[in-house]
């Protein structure tokens, strides 16, 4: 293979990997959560507080990792996170207390929500402007896959949860060594690591006339992941409440997963060869509509049907954020724009579970959670196309570098 794509290639399959395993622990609570309920005795508000610590790490994770990788590079910071993420994981499997429980899954966090701004930049960074949007969807769908085959282990390791995470702590610390020998640093960073001076972080994110294009991105993060986090985590709940059995919403909850995978590599072909507020206006009305489908279905294959759209459709609207993140910043600051946003869209992923369970504990039911969702997919896809046209990038790839953030 030339070297000009083998580079590229070996970066985008190993991220992909990364991304895998992210997203296999990413949702490994949730389905092992039976198991963890009954081995701790944790009543509802308890086990909450294990879903929300890994939630919270994810926070000022993709923040300072994005920050780090932009002083001592992405390689090195996304090899870090990997290690944190899968000792704490592994650790899960064999904690004792409550306590250790929560300190676990938030250090899981802590390391989950440092690898992905650097996932996202290596991606970007490897591949040429009008191949960025593919390059991170395909990165990007392992995530989804990640999460699909967390419910498939669950679903054949019974009563023995711990499996979940002793996977989910030895797969990534197995990847480290193929990523130590194998996975090359940005070459776009290492050029940018020639400049001696780096712009502070509020010059970073709003300098250059960044500002407004920086904080209509973070509102399109913000609601985008609440509706994404908020089917995460009460979907299977919804469902049931609705009449459908337990089986049934694990069907869902799957083809949800792999809806999402084939949105991630859809929407990044999309945004590469057409025009992209057109298939930002499409994916986001899309999304409205699969979730008037999940609320008003009442057989199991219209659920099902509208659960894969959802999922298909919600994971695109995130790939466009993602695709749309990394050309804003130059090079030297990039990983510290895309990590500040991803962390505003983890303030989301949080206030999103907690404004269902709030909706439906006054009654309004699964209608009403996915009536009041709706209004935040509006604003969100409204300031996506306001960052599209502020950088630029109206009638060319939403990958496209803005001038002057060129690498």
């Amino acid at each position: 293979m030339d070297t000009s794509l083998r580079r590229p290639t070996l970066t985008i399959a190993l991220c992909f990997i990364v991304a895998l395993i992210e997203g296999f622990d990413l949702q490994s609570a949730g389905t092992a959560a039976a198991g963890l309920r009954q081995s701790f005795e944790l009543d509802p508000k308890m086990l909450g507080w294990v879903f929300s610590a890994s939630i919270i790490g994810l926070l000022p994770g993709a923040f300072f990792g994005g920050w780090l990788a932009d002083r001592i590079g992405r390689k090195k910071v996304l090899v870090a996170a990997v290690i944190l993420f899968g000792v704490f994981s592994l650790w899960t499997a064999y904690v004792a207390t409550y306590n250790q429980l929560l300190l676990a899954r938030l250090m899981t966090g802590l390391g989950l929500g440092a690898a992905l701004p650097n996932l996202i930049a290596l991606c970007a960074e490897a591949v040429g402007e009008q191949r960025r949007s593919t390059a991170i969807s395909i990165m990007y769908s392992g995530v989804p896959l990640g999460g699909a085959l967390a419910a498939v282990v669950a679903m054949f390791s019974h009563d023995h949860w711990q499996m979940t995470f002793i996977i989910g702590g030895l797969a990534p610390l197995l990847a480290v060594p193929l990523m130590l020998v194998m996975l090359p640093e940005s070459r776009a960073y290492q050029q940018a690591g020639a400049v001696l001076q780096r712009p502070s972080t509020s010059s970073a994110l709003f300098g250059e006339g960044r500002a407004s294009a920086t904080l209509m991105l973070w509102l399109a993060y913000f609601f985008t992941l609440t509706v994404m986090y908020m089917l995460l985590n009460w979907l299977p709940s919804l469902l049931i409440g609705q009449g459908f059995s337990k089986p049934d919403a694990g069907l869902v909850q799957m083809l949800f997963n792999i809806g999402g995978a084939l949105g991630s590599l859809l929407g990044g072909m999309l945004l590469d060869r057409g025009s992209p507020q057109r298939v930002t206006l499409c994916i986001y009305a899309g999304l409205l509509v699969s979730l008037a489908g999940l609320g008003l279905s009442v057989g199991v294959t219209a659920m099902a049907i509208a659960g894969f759209a959802a999922g298909l459709f919600v994971i695109a609207a995130q790939l466009v954020l993602y695709a749309l993140a990394p050309p804003l910043y130059p090079t030297a600051v990039r990983a510290t724009g895309v990590g500040a946003a991803v962390a505003i869209g983890r303030l989301g992923s949080v206030s999103g579970p907690l404004a269902a369970g709030q909706i439906l504990a006054a009654g309004a039911g699964t209608a009403g959670v996915l009536l009041a969702a709706s209004p935040g997919l509006v604003v969100a896809a409204l300031a996506a196309i306001h960052v599209m046209r502020r950088s630029g990038q109206a009638t060319e790839s939403v990958s496209a570098p803005l001038q002057k953030a060129g690498s």
